[in-house]
């Protein structure tokens, strides 16, 4: 899930006690299992991402974003499906120690999807589809360059396991 991102904070030494807030897009690249069988398209969506920080060094981060939506395709028989999700990742981050211009920063985090709107579509229309919601790890790289004493540019790259079950019509899809 990379991000560019463009943020707001008060003075850039990061110090304890301080918030960070950014904004940007978010593009959400699936990879799936399936590859073989479907596949689900990329899409780019507003994300949010609050920092917190215990020490210069150590940083906890939420990540929301306003929700994704996706086709799911099977290979060479055209679209059957589409979902909406929503990501949201708590990560644990470490800062490391620079001159303060440039913040690079990496973290394990935790994840939870909920997948919604599921929706049949192509050869596969009225049949009931489902995806169950899923918990799986996460991983951060990223980096903050200072701009001035107010703003600052982010980028980052995540790694988010998320991995459903789907059924069509209550039967279970491998």
């Amino acid at each position: 899930m990379p991000c560019v991102a463009c943020a707001w904070q008060r003075g850039y030494a990061t110090e304890a006690g301080e918030w960070r807030l950014r904004a940007g897009p978010y593009v959400v690249t699936p990879k799936s299992d399936n590859s073989l069988i479907a596949n689900v398209d990329d899409r780019v969506s507003l994300g949010i991402n609050f920092t917190y920080h215990f020490t210069p060094n150590r940083a906890v981060e939420v990540l929301a974003a306003t929700p994704f939506s996706h086709d799911i395709d099977l290979i060479g028989g055209g679209r059957v499906g589409e979902t909406k999700h929503l990501p949201p990742t708590i990560t644990v981050q470490y800062h490391f120690e620079t001159d303060g211009e440039f913040d690079p920063y990496f973290g394990p985090g935790l994840n939870y999807t909920t997948l919604f709107e599921e929706e049949a579509t192509g050869a596969l229309a009225g049949t009931d589809l489902e995806l169950d919601h899923s918990w799986g790890i996460a991983a951060q790289q990223g980096a903050d360059i200072e701009l001035n004493d107010t703003w600052f540019q982010n980028f980052d790259v995540r790694w988010i396991n998320i991995e459903t079950d789907a059924t069509l019509d209550g039967a279970f899809l491998t």
